[in-house]
This record gives structure tokens, C-alpha cells and sequence, in this order.
């Protein structure tokens, strides 16, 4: 039998170096306008699982008013929806 076939065989396993946590603009038409949207203020409301994890703001939705969101990650169609409404983004390093 050829030596090739002999030795174990060990994989790769990919791990990835942080969770990411995606959140829809949709899901933040439930916060009053002129609010600061920080990752605490979305784990209150139920829209992410962990502070530990990076988050991106997705645009699938609209934003009918204006809203301050930090996060980690955005979108281009959220940054343009945001704008469109008055709002701002921070990213969070």
C-alpha cells in the first residue's frame, strides 16, 4: 500500500476569529427617533444574543426617521438609508 495512504489523515478546521451578528434595518423601526443605538440598546431589545460579537446593519427595510447607530459594520444601502432619513453612523473599532 502507497505511504500516501498509510499516514492519518488530519483536517483543517477554520475558526473564526469573532461571531457576527447581523441586524436588518427593519428590526429598528421599533426604537423612537433621535435615540443613540449602541450594541447594549440592541441586546435590551432582543435583537442580538451577545455584547462579544460584531455587528453589521444590514439595509433590507427603510428607516422612516432619524437614528443614531453604532456598530461594528454597515452596509451601503444602510448608510444610505440612514443618511435619507437624517440619521448617522458610527463605527465601532
Amino acid at each position: 500500500m502507497p505511504l500516501i495512504r498509510r499516514i492519518p489523515k488530519r483536517g483543517f478546521r477554520h475558526t473564526p476569529r469573532f461571531k457576527r451578528e447581523i441586524v436588518n434595518l427593519e428590526s429598528l423601526k421599533s426604537f423612537k427617533p433621535d435615540v443613540v443605538i449602541d450594541p447594549v440598546a440592541l441586546k435590551e431589545a432582543g435583537l442580538i444574543q451577545s455584547l462579544a460579537s460584531r455587528i453589521k446593519i444590514l439595509g433590507d427595510g427603510s428607516v422612516t426617521h432619524a437614528l443614531t447607530v453604532k456598530a461594528h459594520g454597515f452596509s451601503k444601502s444602510a448608510l444610505e438609508k440612514i443618511a435619507a432619513a437624517g440619521g448617522r453612523t458610527e463605527l465601532i473599532l
